[in-house]
């Protein structure tokens, strides 16, 4: 397959000359996937086993990560093109906004997946359900909610009880 093959309906844009951030990557992504043909569809639940090799330099801040069973994982999809505003994916052919997919191909190729933590390894994390192609870099690993993490709002309409602040007027 020609992943940078332009297809009907797509819009490209040129890429600006300017670089406006610095990033740093923490280390290497090792999964079964030679190439984007082999990668699954967004990772899957089920998936293999995948390694994510932190750079030495990195690996003290791995420390407590070992208490989640869920880790989102942040990469950097080396091997996509960055110049569509509109794509045509394969699967449905229908032109659509590079930021209403999920598509590696965008300005800034950044991926994120939540994984399931199957263990840690001596700098290396096991985890399932990432999609992306061996040697991937890394850019970032959090896990998927901590205890630093506030509650979401509620939906509207939905109905939430408030925690007590401990200003409430006692009776």
């Amino acid at each position: 397959m020609d992943w940078d093959a332009t297809r009907p309906g797509e819009i490209e844009a040129p890429l600006p000359d300017r670089v406006d951030a610095r990033l740093v990557f923490i280390g290497r992504i090792r999964t079964p996937f030679a190439s984007r043909d082999q990668c699954p569809r967004q990772g899957k639940a089920d998936g293999p086993v995948c390694r994510i090799e932190v750079d030495p330099l990195w690996q003290p801040a791995l420390k407590g990560l070992e208490h989640y069973a869920r880790i989102e994982v942040l990469y950097w999809m080396h091997q996509a093109r960055r110049d569509l505003l509109q794509q045509s994916p394969r699967s449905d052919r229908a032109t659509t906004g590079t930021f209403a997919l999920r598509s590696p191909v965008r300005p800034n190729p950044i991926a994120t997946s939540l994984c399931t933590l199957v263990g840690i390894e001596k700098g290396v994390l096991l985890v399932r359900g990432l999609d992306c192609v061996d040697g991937t870099p890394l850019l970032d690993v959090k896990p998927d909610r901590c205890s630093y993490s506030p509650p979401a709002p509620p939906n509207p309409g939905e109905w939430r009880e408030e925690p007590a602040t401990g200003d409430e007027p006692q009776r």
